[in-house]
């Protein structure tokens, strides 16, 4: 017996080994493509005396993938159902929508959510409070500070006590971190906590205890005004 290289139909080299008795050879390919790993039969002539070579031809037992033989999976394609067609296409003479009814006549049928006229789910189900269910007045309008946060701050020298204290400086000094929606929301100060050294805050509104709470201890509220809402006329009247 030995070994050599030969060329199949597919175009790769194949090792096998053969012997000048055997009339059928089996193989496995080694570095073809095609039929790499498989087991292939290769059926050689027997050599005649003094002959220097023999034919062969190998075929593997079964198809790989190729750009050929690609197909949609089975039942991942459906063929579409041909309606109005006669009694041929399988939905009998009224195409599988019934006699007569909203549903069984051109348009768009009914809409999303009716029931046929009883209390629909979401009219029967319970509504969440605030923002979740639909109340826009639970949608934050300002971000907040307590007069007791203030205090801290002042204490603990993140803020200076002499100076104007504003929007900025609070997101300066880290006492609102203000992102995403709330980026560009005005700042209100509420009353919560004690203060006994008179600030001098700056902000779009007060509540009514906060704004006792400063003027007792000596400090001021500074309300800023807020932007104007557009309208047309108002439009109008700032053209002329």
């Amino acid at each position: 017996g030995g070994c050599c290289w030969v060329i199949v139909r597919s175009g790769y080299p194949l090792a096998m080994a053969f012997s000048s008795t055997m009339s059928t050879l089996s193989l496995a390919a080694s570095k073809s493509v095609a039929i790499r790993g498989d087991a292939v039969r290769v059926n050689a002539a027997k050599p005649r005396a003094g002959a220097a070579g023999f034919t062969v031809s190998a075929n593997a037992d079964a198809d790989r993938l190729r750009l050929h033989n690609l197909s949609p999976l089975e039942g991942s394609r459906r063929t579409k159902k041909r309606v109005g067609r006669g009694y041929g296409a399988g939905q009998g003479g009224s195409c599988g929508l019934g006699m007569r009814g909203q549903k069984a006549k051109k348009g768009p049928g009914t809409r999303t959510g009716f029931e046929g006229g009883q209390t629909p789910m979401y009219r029967r189900f319970p509504k969440l409070r605030g923002i979740a269910g639909g109340n826009s007045n639970a949608v934050n309008k300002h971000v907040v500070v307590n007069i007791g946060d203030l205090a801290e701050a002042v204490a603990a020298n993140k803020l200076d006590g002499s100076a104007e204290i504003t929007l900025e400086s609070l997101k300066s000094a880290g006492l609102i971190k203000a992102t995403g929606f709330y980026r560009n929301l005005p700042l209100k100060v509420l009353g919560e906590g004690e203060l006994t050294s008179g600030l001098k805050v700056k902000a779009a509104a007060f509540s009514e205890s906060a704004k006792a709470k400063l003027e007792a201890a000596g400090g001021s509220c500074e309300v800023i005004p807020a932007r104007p809402k557009w309208s047309r006329e108002a439009a109008a009247a700032a053209a002329k």
